[in-house]
């Protein structure tokens, strides 16, 4: 997920994204807690991706989220 690409989406768009990144930044710590995960590497990506949403949604909306 590129920033670029997340800028061209309107604020409800992100909103949603939002929302789905957050549910899998949480299912994926909850398989790391019962040793299910196999791709670790997952978990970073995933938490870059959040905050490349935030970012942009901070800059759409002008303030903090």
């Amino acid at each position: 997920m590129k920033a670029a690409d997340l800028r061209d989406l309107t604020e409800d768009e992100l909103q949603i994204k939002l929302k789905e990144v957050s549910e899998e930044l949480f299912n994926l710590r909850f398989q790391l807690g019962s040793q299910q995960l196999e791709n670790t590497a997952r978990l970073k990506a995933t938490r870059k991706d959040l905050a490349r949403l935030k970012t942009v949604l901070r800059e759409k909306l002008g303030h903090a989220v």
